[in-house]
């Protein structure tokens, strides 16, 4: 490998030549060698890095036209174009496990913009700390990369994910209207529902996780960026915090503003929790929802078999002719993982010590993952098994009518101790409600015909 010779503050360093990155991306890539490869700085941070690094050469040249010329500003943004598009991607190796501040990252994003940014310039133009980083402090641009980056995953994955997989349900509603089967509490037969209702459930507890998810976005989209180092803005022109904000918004199409207090943006993550608590609550409706289509759609034979979902793979390398519930269990997983994620991001979040948050890379990796696995999950199990979701019609009647629950029914005429010494009766001797209830003296046959009927208990 050729390498070239690079310095910062502390000496020379050798950096591969064919990287744009340079001395201090190079000591952090030495330095932390834990997770290389695999646990990545999340390139949704790095997309962030390139978004506010432009916005900020922006505000800039706006602000300081003598220091940030039109050269430079064509420079930057060219490069930080590139860094948006991913098409840089490979000169961004540092991993999760660095500094707490992620300044290591903010530098790797300064070398490679100024090191791209002088290439397409022609010469030696931009400095990485005096020019890409101008008016800007790690402190202030790591937060408002995970803030960026947040709501583009949000609004941009997991919202659309969940607008799919809802218009599904919205479908099988209709689709299924009028089934009536037995409910069911605690595992145990209740009393009847209809499928549509059930399916309803699963649908507004989808709706409820969208409009939490979208209450959180109004405080992910306020931007630390212009506290420099401590919230002080030092070092950063007046009217730069608001300046960067608008720029922002500009490149996103989305509506950013400027943090009110910087002290609490740069120490505080609690923005983050809050949104990482929706996308839990996500994640547990989810794990709801899978769980009771594998249930319902057990068997073939010995199970429930309510429903049939699609068959997509073979589900034993013994059993000849096994399918199984996969797409239930990736979500289950999936669940999981999130709900994991939950106790590292709060957990992450509580350092936050004096003047700065030192856990910013952690959280960042576990909500951006708990957001892609979320969007790409949801979609997965739309895509390969709630669209596919029948009902077993002739099932449903038979486990309804077979339900002792249905007693319930008779209690407006018999009273409740002694419809349950019908079911009782029924269920030890093995013969309908209707033959107990009509052996122990409660109801003629004719009556109980007139009393009972199940389908009207929805």
């Amino acid at each position: 490998m050729e390498y070239r010779i690079e310095h910062d503050s502390m000496g020379e360093v050798k950096v591969p030549a064919d990287k744009y990155w340079a001395a201090q991306t190079e000591r952090s890539h030495e330095n932390f060698p834990i997770g290389v490869g695999i646990e990545t700085m999340p390139r949704e941070i790095t997309h962030a890095f390139g978004i506010l690094k432009k916005a900020a050469a922006i505000a800039n040249h706006k602000l300081r036209p003598e220091k940030m010329t039109d050269q430079k500003l064509a420079a930057i943004s060219g490069a930080c174009d590139e860094v948006i598009s991913g098409s840089l991607n490979e000169h961004f190796p540092l991993v999760v496990w660095q500094t707490g501040s992620g300044t290591q990252s903010n530098m790797n994003a300064n070398e490679v913009i100024a090191n791209r940014g002088n290439e397409i310039a022609g010469e030696k133009l931009l400095h990485p700390n005096d020019d890409v980083n101008m008016s800007q402090s790690s402190n202030d641009t790591f937060p408002t990369a995970m803030h960026i980056s947040a709501v583009l995953a949000i609004e941009d994955r997991v919202l659309p994910a969940i607008d799919t997989l809802t218009a599904t349900l919205s479908r099988l509603e209709e689709e299924h209207e009028g089934i009536v089967k037995s409910g069911r509490t605690h595992l145990q037969d209740a009393t009847p529902i209809k499928f549509s209702q059930e399916i309803s459930g699963w649908r507004t507890s989808l709706e409820r996780d969208r409009e939490m998810l979208v209450s959180a976005l109004p405080y992910l989209k306020t931007l630390a960026l212009g506290g420099t180092a401590v919230g002080t803005g030092l070092n950063a022109p007046k009217g730069f915090d608001v300046e960067v904000a608008k720029a922002v918004s500009e490149l996103t199409g989305k509506e950013f503003i400027t943090a009110e207090n910087k002290f609490h943006a740069l120490t505080s993550k609690d923005e983050i929790v809050f949104a990482h608590g929706a996308l839990k609550a996500l994640a547990a409706d989810m794990m709801k929802i899978a769980n009771d289509v594998r249930w319902l759609a057990s068997g073939p034979r010995d199970g429930l078999g309510e429903i049939t979902i699609p068959e997509n793979e073979p589900g034993s390398s013994i059993m000849p002719g096994k399918v199984n519930p996969t797409q239930c269990e990736q979500v289950t997983m999936v669940a999981v993982q999130v709900m994991g994620n939950d106790v590292a991001v709060g957990m992450a979040a509580s350092q936050g010590n004096f003047e700065l948050n030192v856990f910013m890379p952690v959280c960042a990796y576990n909500f951006l993952q708990s957001a892609r696995l979320l969007a790409e999950s949801i979609l997965s199990f739309n895509n390969n098994c709630a669209v596919g979701i029948r009902a077993n019609r002739e099932k449903m009647h038979h486990n309804l009518h077979n339900s002792l629950m249905l007693v319930t029914a008779l209690n407006p005429y018999i009273g409740y101790e002694n419809a349950a010494k019908t079911a009782k009766k029924a269920f030890r001797e093995n013969i309908s409600l209707k033959e107990a209830c009509v052996s122990l003296g409660f109801l003629t046959e004719e009556r109980f015909d007139e009393v009972f009927h199940p389908e009207e208990m929805v």
